[in-house]
């Protein structure tokens, strides 16, 4: 009986509402921890010249009309930086289930002629589980691809590490090998065009990932937003002072973390592929394809004709204890 990996598909637990008010690690806090304290230290600056009797600094300024532009713009930079990192999240989703189809369609239709065979067959297989490593890889500029290694052989690994895109490539090594497996009469032609389209889908996925990537916020708009954020966190000092005193650099600096806040939380998201604690955990996502595959792997499909060892559904049918039920 083969080893099994298990991963647990509970979701993560929640956790306290005040631990996690408290929680540094996955905050902005220390992104923004500068900006604020430069505004605080402005303000501090500027109560201590209004105490000293110079007054005038204090300036009648109405910021409503201001706050409430600010305001929009900032909703509009963080509700399309999660629409950015949610497509990220969705377009994941559905290759992970291309993969999960392509995988069962190799395992279950192409036919066995020898045990040759079912070494290529779990070749392929692998090669779908390097596909979402490589993509992961890819989306992420890394230039280590070490963990390709253990899922294709040292020839493969070698030619495809000089590769300028390595999915790429892959998906070539997985259709040429269906279309070898049609040659052979191992897949009709039904079959060749279904897992055609799989593996065309799966490149549609790693293309929409691209999509997102190479294409950042147009930088006229982070440029204003980030200036409005100065002038607006810059200005309140000299509306607030007359009315609060040495209070001021305290509500400032409040106000400057709630604005900052929301503005870095969507420059962190709007990118979702990285190893930030707020991007996608593809991690977890490639390390689930690979454990998926090797329950897959650990059935014996029936089209095979190299030896007498029975499939699961076979012996299924020939003892009274179900051997698909676990």
């Amino acid at each position: 009986m083969p080893k099994f990996r298990y991963l647990s598909q509970q979701p993560g637990k929640q956790q306290n509402w005040l631990k996690t008010s408290f929680r540094l690690k996955g905050s902005v806090v220390p992104a923004v921890f500068s900006r604020v304290m430069l505004c605080a230290v402005l303000s501090l600056i500027l109560a201590y010249i209004y105490q000293a009797g110079y007054q005038t600094v204090a300036l009648p300024i109405d910021g409503t009309i201001p706050s409430v532009v600010l305001g929009l713009l900032l909703v509009f930079r963080t509700n399309t930086a999660y629409e950015r990192f949610w497509e990220g999240r969705k377009i994941w989703g559905a290759l992970n289930n291309h993969i999960r189809n392509l995988s069962r369609a190799i395992w279950v239709y192409v036919v066995e002629e020898t045990p040759h065979d079912r070494i290529n067959k779990i070749s392929s297989l692998n090669l779908l589980a390097a596909f979402a490593v490589a993509t992961k890889l890819h989306l992420r500029n890394e230039q280590n691809h070490a963990e390709l290694k253990d899922l294709m052989n040292h020839k493969k690994y070698a030619k495809l590490e000089h590769m300028n895109h390595i999915p790429l490539e892959i998906a070539f090594l997985v259709g040429d090998y269906l279309q070898e497996q049609y040659q052979r009469n191992c897949l009709n032609s039904y079959q060749l065009t279904a897992m055609s389209n799989l593996l065309d889908d799966m490149v549609d996925a790693l293309g929409g990932c691209e999509r997102i990537l190479k294409t950042p916020m147009p930088l006229a708009y982070a440029i204003h937003l980030r200036q409005l954020l100065l002038i607006y966190c810059l200005s309140l000092p000299f509306e607030l002072v007359d009315r609060l005193g040495w209070w001021t650099p305290v509500v400032v600096a409040i106000l400057s973390f709630i604005v900052f806040g929301i503005e870095e939380i969507g420059l962190e998201i709007e990118n979702p592929f990285g190893k930030d604690p707020n991007d996608l955990p593809l991690d977890q996502i490639c390390e689930n394809i690979k454990i998926n595959l090797e329950d897959l792997i650990s059935f014996a499909p029936s089209v095979r004709n190299w030896d007498h060892q029975k499939s699961f559904a076979q012996q299924d049918t020939e003892t009274s204890q179900p051997l698909l039920e676990y």
